[in-house]
């Protein structure tokens, strides 16, 4: 299957972007004069995320907004000229959803990015959405509490944009997604109500759990302003496993027979032989040379030096019996910060290496049963093997099952680009095959729109659909990505429907 050029959606009714549109009743609306940004040079460094073969278009302006108001006024006037909203955060997404729209506004909300208060009775702190992920976790730190959804991106993304996709990371293997530390939000609604959804109890089981419609909706149903979101207490320090192979296969059968026996640790990451090469050459973190793949595995024992030594005496037997070459582990906090640090690595790694090896990457993100691991690692390789002028490195999150293969290819060639298209429909269709999801993290954006149509069924794309244009009746919410492929087509349910 092709990527889809989602570059016309589907947007009746709304103001052409050739017609004209009077921005000055906007700008005397926002806090401040320089919110709103038509310099041309400026609109177009806000209109593009991180990925690949994504089109983009050319906005009317960017609202860098400062105050729940200023998203107001923004919402409000895009409403009344009927012209699309484009919700952004920091841009780091790697599936086109902040890529602007022919005619629309850019609405930033990186200004926005204040820790607003801190509950340690309640475990909950409360943040505007540009806040970096990373610059949370130190702020909260001092008060003996932790937010642990830790993306890739955690030096870069913001709150916003992880509720926005609904991000993991390392950690979640054990202690979940962003959707399970979400308390409450605050949404601005496609005609700029402001409302908020979700309690600050610790029970919400009153009605429908409306918060969770705009957990990774990636701005498609409204803009989320403000976030309530559950702490737990600063998560105690980890002992970190190295385990290396000789057989990728064998790597993950690994994680599939620890997982099945119990045992919970809280990071589990796996990273091939290609991709260790690329981590050594863009840092010396003194990872091993030569191997197929390695796993890195924490276990923290629930706060237990000694139930935490326990598991990963269990994670060597069960190493070893799928073959392991070695297992190594350490309780020094700086061999554990060493290696997490090289696995954070792999992006800026991989970034160095595209650049000097033809410049194309396209960064998959399907999600698969932990019991079809084998499979899916079995099915990699032999797709890998199938161009010369393409090539897949992989690492994942393989303790929930997420993998992040990448296929690298020449841009600048035809053949190698197509065949990277080739190969990154194949590993879609593989993952769905086996049971998966088309992302775990990354979203959906422009990248996956036609992917999704592909993995949900009929009556969940009318669900969708309905619920789309209840929220958002004239469409101007980040058209164009996630849900087009199917929100505006009848969907027949089905023949006894």
């Amino acid at each position: 299957m092709e990527l889809v050029d989602l570059t016309q959606p589907e947007q009746q009714g709304l103001t052409p972007a050739t017609t004209p549109v009077d921005l000055g009743p906007l700008r005397a609306a926002l806090s401040s004069e320089h919110a709103l940004v038509t310099d041309a040079d400026v609109v177009a460094s806000y209109s593009i995320d991180h990925a690949m073969f994504c089109p983009f278009g050319t906005a009317r302006g960017l609202v860098r907004a400062e105050t729940i108001e200023d998203v107001q006024a923004t919402v409000r006037f895009a409403a009344a000229n009927r012209i699309p909203i484009v919700p952004q955060g920091a841009r780091t997404g790697l599936a086109g959803a902040a890529n602007a729209v022919d005619g629309s506004l850019l609405l930033s909300l990186h200004k926005m990015d204040r820790l607003l208060d801190v509950n340690p009775v309640e475990s909950t702190c409360t943040v505007q959405p540009g806040i970096i992920n990373k610059d949370l976790k130190d702020q909260l730190a001092p008060h003996g509490l932790a937010y642990p959804p830790d993306p890739g991106s955690v030096a870069i993304s913001t709150i916003g944009g992880n509720v926005s996709t609904n991000a993991g990371g390392m950690c979640c293997v054990k202690y979940g997604v962003t959707r399970q530390y979400v308390r409450s939000l605050k949404v601005v609604l496609a005609d700029g109500t402001l409302t908020t959804v979700g309690r600050h109890t610790k029970k919400d089981v009153a009605g429908l759990e409306l918060s969770q419609l705009f957990i990774g909706a990636e701005g498609t149903l409204g803009v989320v302003v403000e976030i309530t979101l559950d702490l737990v207490p600063l998560l105690p320090a980890p002992l970190t496993a190295m385990v290396l192979f000789d057989d990728q296969v064998a790597a993950v059968g690994t994680v599939t027979d620890f997982l099945a026996a119990g045992n919970k640790p809280n990071l589990m990451e796996f990273m091939d032989g290609k991709t260790v090469a690329m981590v050594n050459d863009y840092q010396d973190f003194g990872l091993p040379d030569g191997i197929a793949g390695m796993l890195l595995v924490q276990s923290d024992g629930d706060g237990s030096l000694e139930r935490a030594k326990d598991e990963l005496a269990r994670l060597e037997e069960v190493a070893k019996a799928n073959g392991a070459l070695d297992v190594m582990y350490s309780d020094d906090p700086a061999d554990s910060d060493m290696l997490v640090a090289a696995r954070r690595a792999v992006s800026p790694a991989t970034e160095k290496y595209v650049n000097n090896h033809g410049g194309g990457s396209l960064v998959d993100d399907v999600c698969i049963p932990r019991g079809k691991m084998r499979e899916f690692f079995a099915a990699l390789l032999e797709l890998d093997a199938r161009f010369t002028d393409a090539e897949v490195t992989t690492c994942a999150h393989v303790g929930d099952g997420n993998m992040h293969p990448t296929v690298l290819f020449d841009a600048s060639d035809a053949t190698s680009t197509e065949h990277a298209r080739e190969l990154f429909a194949a590993i879609m269709q593989l993952g769905l095959d086996l049971g998966g999801t088309v992302t775990g993290e990354h979203g959906v954006g422009y990248l996956k729109a036609k992917w999704l149509g592909e993995e949900l069924d009929p009556a969940t794309k009318h669900i969708h659909a309905v619920i789309k244009h209840g929220l958002d009746p004239l469409g101007i919410m980040n058209p164009g990505k996630m849900l087009y492929p199917f929100v505006n087509e009848p969907v027949k349910i089905s023949e006894d429907a």
